[in-house]
């Protein structure tokens, strides 16, 4: 009799060992994998750069080394600064490049006159004046020739030999263009041209000006023009001097 009960019991205590042993096998081995997936979960978050948006709540972060990590990351994105305004935007009142593309100068707005230079008794100096309310352009510069005032056919009239250029000078308002013009450069005595007693300026030979606003001013009796030479318009009587000096003889 005691013999049959024994084995149930010894089965039971099979199948109660057994069964401890799957929920011990399956609790660790679970645990183990979930926590695998989260760290590596928190080391990518740990890693994100921060948003663009600008250093966390708390105030801008101090100059020098930031104290945390993300501070530390962030500081390599350092923020772009917007371009500075183009020194050369908007009008400027030296009648640079800026203004060179300005409308052609109309010749109601200008006052166009020439004087001798003092001390170069050869030397032209033609000064243009815009009276307008904005700037102007005019010509790389004036259109000139020289010539017989008495005469009717002015086709044959001597051009000087101009300096290289051709972009058009700005005048801003109330201000001044000079070009120099040297009718004898090399202060010749004889050999010159006969019958020449004035030269012509057109302020715009470019410009579309009429032709009837040239202006016509007198050399003189006895006037000596030999091979004439000019320079392009400058702001300044010296710097349109060096022009019309480099140009060729």
């Amino acid at each position: 009799m005691s013999v049959r009960h024994r084995r149930p019991l010894l089965a039971s205590v099979v199948l109660v060992v057994g069964a401890g042993l799957a929920v011990t096998a399956c609790g660790p081995g679970n645990s183990d994998t979930a926590a695998g997936p989260a760290a590596s979960a928190t080391s990518t978050v740990a890693v994100t750069p921060p948003p663009a948006a600008g250093p966390a709540a708390g105030g801008s972060p101090t100059a020098g080394a930031p104290a945390t990590g993300a501070a530390s990351h962030s500081a390599t994105h350092t923020p772009q600064k917007p371009p500075a305004a183009s020194p050369s935007g908007g009008t400027r009142t030296d009648g640079g490049a800026a203004g060179a593309a300005a409308r052609p100068c109309d010749i109601q707005n200008l006052a166009v006159r020439a004087t001798a230079r003092a001390g170069a008794p050869t030397q032209w100096v033609i000064e243009v004046r815009n009276n307008g309310a904005s700037a102007c352009s005019v010509s790389s510069s004036p259109g000139v020739d020289l010539g017989d005032s008495a005469a009717r056919d002015r086709s044959n009239n001597l051009k000087p030999v101009l300096a290289s250029g051709t972009t058009r000078f700005a005048v801003p308002a109330g201000q001044n263009a000079y070009a120099v013009l040297d009718v004898d450069p090399s202060g010749a005595t004889t050999g010159t041209v006969p019958g020449i007693n004035e030269f012509n300026v057109l302020a715009d030979d470019e410009g579309g000006m009429p032709l009837a606003a040239t202006r016509n001013f007198p050399l003189g009796s006895g006037a000596r023009v030999l091979d004439p030479k000019m320079g392009n318009y400058r702001s300044s009587v010296a710097e349109a001097v060096a022009s019309m000096t480099a140009a060729p003889n």
